[in-house]
């Protein structure tokens, strides 16, 4: 999982059916000050309802994002980057 900030929404008239009825979001890795470490990317928020500006948790990988959706292990999924958490705070001790 890495720690991610949501930059906004992607609106698409026609995708993938995987993605149907999931909120499509930009999200920017950063690092445990909240400063940018990477590139952008695409993630789904299935269930965490986070917005712009949250601190949220990503997961990317593929077994466990096909566990979350109840997929068999053989199931092909297009999705590789889904939220997970809503950050409320880090703490680095």
């Amino acid at each position: 999982m890495i720690l991610c900030k949501v930059l906004g929404p992607v609106i698409a008239t026609e995708k993938h059916p995987a993605f149907a009825r999931l909120k499509l979001l930009v999200v920017q890795p950063i690092d445990e000050t909240g400063a940018p470490s990477g590139k952008s990317f695409l993630a789904v928020d299935r269930a965490v309802q986070s917005g712009e500006g949250d601190t949220v948790l990503v997961l990317r990988e593929g077994t466990g994002i096909r566990q979350l959706f109840g997929l068999p292990k053989e199931a092909k999924l297009p999705i590789r980057s889904c939220i997970v958490g809503v950050v409320d705070a880090a703490v680095v001790g």
